[in-house]
Parts: C-alpha cells; sequence; structure tokens
C-alpha cells in the first residue's frame, strides 16, 4: 500500500468455522453502502491479522475494522498495541463480530447482528478502552509480551481453549466450549500456583482457574467476571479455589448467570497487575487462544484503544 485507505477492513474468512467467508460477499456489499470505500485484507495465517493492522496503522489509516471472533480481534488489539501510544491515540477500530466465542461484545455496545454492526461503525462513536499486557513463557520458548482485549486466565481454562481449538466448533460456541470445559474437568487436576495482585502478599493455593477479566464473558457466555468493566483501569481477578469435582459441577450454572461470587470457594480482587507462577505445567488461555504457561505477567494499560460502539454502553 503505497498510501493507507481511511478506512481498512480487516477479514478472517475461517472465523466462525467459516461462517465469515460465506457471508463476507453480502456484508461486503452492506458495509460499501453504508461507509463508503474502504480497502479489504484477508487474514490466511496465524499474525496476518497482527501485521496488516500495524502496518495500516503506520501508514496512516485512521480506523480497523475487524471482522471475525474474539481470536481475529485480539490479533488486530495486538497490532494497535505495537504501534506508538500517540499515533493509536488518533486511530479507531470497529469490530463486526462472526466468530465462535464473541464474548467481548457481550460485555460492550456492539449488536451481534452484522448489518446493525455496521451501522453502529456508520455512527462513528468511539470511546477509550482498557487493553491487557502480559508477558508469558511460549512453549519452550524464552517469555514474549502480548496483549488482550478481554480476558486472560490459566488453568482450567487454558485446557479448555486448547481443546476447543483442535476441535471442531461446528455445534456453536455455547456447546463446544461447556462440552470442552466438561471433558476438561474429567480429565484436568487441580494446580498449586502462587499469585500477587498489585503489591498484595504473595499467596499460595490450589485452584482450578484463575481469571484475569478486563470484560466480564468468555468460554461461549459463562459470566465469571460480572462486575468487570474496560474503562475503569483495573482487572477482575478471579480465584477459582479448591472445589471438589461435585461442588463444580453443582455451581457450573451459576457462572452463566452471573452469581459466581455466591460459589465459597471463589475468590475476586480489583487490581492493576498480577503475577503468577507453578512449580506445575499450567496452561494459558488469552482472548481464546492457549498461547504458553506460566509463569505470567499481567498488566492494564488503562484507556489503550478507541473502540466504537454504541454511545449508551456503560460498561
Amino acid at each position: 500500500m503505497a498510501k493507507a485507505s481511511e478506512t481498512i477492513f480487516i477479514v478472517n474468512p475461517q472465523a466462525g468455522n467459516g461462517s465469515t467467508g460465506k457471508t463476507w460477499p453480502h456484508l461486503n456489499t452492506h458495509a460499501r453502502a453504508r461507509l463508503g470505500r474502504f480497502e479489504t485484507v484477508f487474514t490466511r495465517w496465524p499474525g496476518d491479522a497482527v501485521r496488516a493492522t500495524r502496518r495500516a496503522l503506520e501508514e496512516g489509516c485512521r480506523r480497523i475494522v475487524c471482522v471475525g471472533g474474539d481470536g481475529t480481534l485480539s490479533e488486530v488489539v495486538n497490532g494497535f498495541m505495537a504501534v506508538a501510544p500517540t499515533t493509536r491515540g488518533q486511530r479507531e477500530l470497529g469490530f463486526i463480530p462472526n466468530g465462535t466465542g464473541c464474548d467481548f461484545v457481550r460485555t460492550v455496545a456492539i449488536p451481534r447482528n452484522l448489518k446493525q454492526a455496521v451501522g453502529t461503525i456508520a455512527a462513528g462513536r468511539s470511546r477509550p478502552i482498557d487493553i491487557g499486557r502480559l508477558w508469558l513463557r511460549r512453549h519452550g520458548a524464552r517469555p514474549v509480551c502480548r496483549h488482550f482485549h478481554n480476558i486472560a486466565s490459566f488453568g482450567l481454562g487454558g485446557e479448555v481453549s486448547a481443546r476447543v481449538n483442535r476441535g471442531s466448533k461446528a455445534f456453536g460456541p455455547f456447546l463446544s466450549f461447556l462440552w470442552a470445559t466438561v471433558v476438561a474437568l474429567l480429565r484436568y487436576g487441580k494446580k498449586r500456583v502462587t499469585f500477587r495482585v498489585d503489591d498484595g502478599l504473595l499467596q499460595t493455593a490450589i485452584v482450578w482457574n484463575v481469571v484475569i477479566a478486563n470484560g466480564r464473558f468468555h468460554g461461549g457466555g459463562m459470566q465469571v467476571a460480572p462486575e468487570a468493566r474496560v474503562d475503569d483501569g483495573l482487572f477482575h481477578v478471579v480465584v477459582i479455589g479448591d472445589l471438589s469435582f461435585s461442588e463444580v459441577c453443582r455451581h457450573l450454572p451459576k457462572l452463566y448467570i452471573g452469581r459466581i461470587s455466591e460459589i465459597e470457594k471463589v475468590c475476586t480482587w480489583t487490581g492493576h497487575r498480577l503475577e503468577a507462577a507453578s512449580p506445575e505445567r499450567v496452561l494459558l488461555e488469552v482472548d481464546g487462544e492457549q498461547p504458553g504457561t506460566l509463569p505470567v505477567i499481567v498488566e492494564i494499560v488503562p484507556g489503550a484503544i478507541n473502540l466504537i460502539m454504541k454511545p449508551e454502553n456503560r460498561s
């Protein structure tokens, strides 16, 4: 690109078990009617959206529109975070959700309906949202930095994410994540982890899962952090502790209706930073992907990206 377009769509045709590629011709026609001219970049491989976003922003593109699921959006977010804060502060991110989970739009005011999502972008109202930054150990390699817009977790969440991404998602987000959760519960053992939130005490606990939440939902609709906000400069840290298998099964429905705080062995904190480690192999989950293992350091980056959303949002 000699000169970047004002608006560039980054489209993952494989998102939503291939549904994005099938719906794109119709969506493309509708988007051009509402938004005018724009350039389109199709992704083929992991990392394509990161590179395309960074290149477009550095070449002067004012608005990036991501079409896909939370995994595609996560790559676009990482592309945004790869440029200077002064650059991304003058740019906007739009999102048209069409993936397996799309949990993030349950927190922010972005419609699931594709045409309505285009209408939200056409209205052009953006607001700064917080982004998570983490340093993790990629499998067998040295630590790397990565960013997330919704939720990071470690423990059972990493096992579920790995299982979902290895299998078919043809049954939709709810059943795909629920089945992976049930199988992981049967095969997974609780882990001993050591963690610290901000400058608090270093704690050691036996846990099923630890969640660092910017958004409220993950895992195809589990409301794991019902009080989380994307614009308050804080994480909500949720530790699902040493429950028995029968206790997990009995309380699992509470995850879907926002009543996780009623579970006796669940603890919550708010903070700006978390560090965690374990003598065991503990998998990470970051925006629905499984990128590595503990140890990890996570920090909040307040107001990092201008996200286009409906003005009535209060998240």
